[in-house]
């Protein structure tokens, strides 16, 4: 049996997100960074950037695993056609966008509180869909793993250091200096 890469994506972007979302809500970890970082939308941030590099990290990794030949993945086709990554990315960035637009996630209800963590999540993982294939939308043409497949890699390391400048910034430190 083969697991194409778009099954293989989604399973991966569920469990990480349950995984996330159980640390965020059972653990200390989750109390920790509820104290750490007070304003929600630093913590929003902090979310969006672990989920982002977990899922470059990831898809680089099936890309690899399918351009190798190494276990049971395949590339996401339909009609023939194969499906790049960044279609999946636009398309959860669009949802977590229009849920923003419709105030999801803005009140201090509980439920409220697991949307926001919810999109902020997904946020991460849609943008490291569409980022890691940036080449490919710059140039109009598959250059994944050519030297111009860089740019993705660029694009990449850009975003999320921007994303982690406005989590890990001065609201980590601060706090960390006051654990002191």
């Amino acid at each position: 049996m083969h697991l194409s890469g778009e099954w293989i994506l989604l399973i991966f972007i569920v469990v990480v997100t349950a995984m996330m979302l159980l640390l965020l809500h059972l653990t200390e970890l989750g109390l920790f960074l509820h104290q750490s970082i007070p304003d929600r939308p630093h913590r929003r941030m902090f979310l969006a950037s672990i989920s982002f590099f977990i899922t470059f990290l990831a898809v680089r990794l099936l890309v690899a695993s399918i351009q190798h030949h190494f276990g049971p993945f395949q590339y996401v086709t339909m009609g023939g056609r194969h499906i790049h990554h960044l279609v999946w990315g636009i398309l959860i960035l669009l949802g977590v966008g229009y849920g923003y637009l419709n105030e999801v996630g803005s009140l201090s209800t509980p439920a409220s509180i697991f949307w926001s963590r919810l999109f902020s999540i997904l946020y991460g993982v849609g943008a490291a869909l569409t980022l890691d294939e940036f080449a490919l939308w710059l140039n109009l043409a598959n250059v994944y793993w050519s030297p111009q497949g860089r740019e993705s890699i660029d694009a990449v390391m850009l975003f999320g250091s921007l994303l982690a400048i406005g989590t890990w910034g001065a609201p980590v430190v601060t706090a960390w200096r006051r654990k002191k």
